[in-house]
């Protein structure tokens, strides 16, 4: 008869992948810039030579976003690389503020969620499917003169 003297061990349990609460800021950041430029992940993707499903990953959060995607990204989508990182909330986004500031003084985030409105998208969107530069300057003029002074 033969003993068994190893060590038991306790099996080992899968880890459940919970993205980062910055990687899903970005993510929806990535979401957000895509829908206002009326981009389909499909044609994101083919800017950036990848799936529509990896497109969908980074929007989610799921897979992090690196360096180099990150500065392909804001190339395509046409914006700044800290637009990914505005309005981050809680103490990731006191601290990137804070790295991306240096010295500057700290500016309040846009606590509005107005942008993410999904009549907010769709208005933008419409307004940019106007082609002709004077029409939609004038739809401009004139949202501004319905709304109430400041």
């Amino acid at each position: 008869m033969q003993i068994d003297d190893t060590p038991e061990r306790p099996e080992k349990e899968p880890r459940e992948h919970k993205p980062s609460p910055i990687d899903v800021h970005v993510g929806s950041r990535v979401r957000l810039r895509r829908t206002l430029l009326g981009m389909s992940q499909e044609k994101l993707g083919e800017a950036l030579g990848l799936t529509f499903q990896q497109v969908q990953k980074y929007e989610r959060g799921v897979n992090r976003v690196g360096a180099s995607r990150l500065f392909d990204l804001a190339r395509v989508l046409d914006v700044p690389i800290g637009f990914f990182f505005d309005d981050l909330p809680g103490e990731a986004g006191s601290g990137a503020r804070r790295l991306m500031n240096g010295f500057a003084e700290a500016q309040d985030g846009f606590e509005d969620d107005t942008l993410h409105r999904r009549e907010t998208l769709e208005l933008v969107r419409a307004y940019y499917r106007i082609t002709d530069p004077s029409v939609r300057k004038r739809v401009f003029d004139l949202i501004r003169a319905m709304a109430p002074g400041e």
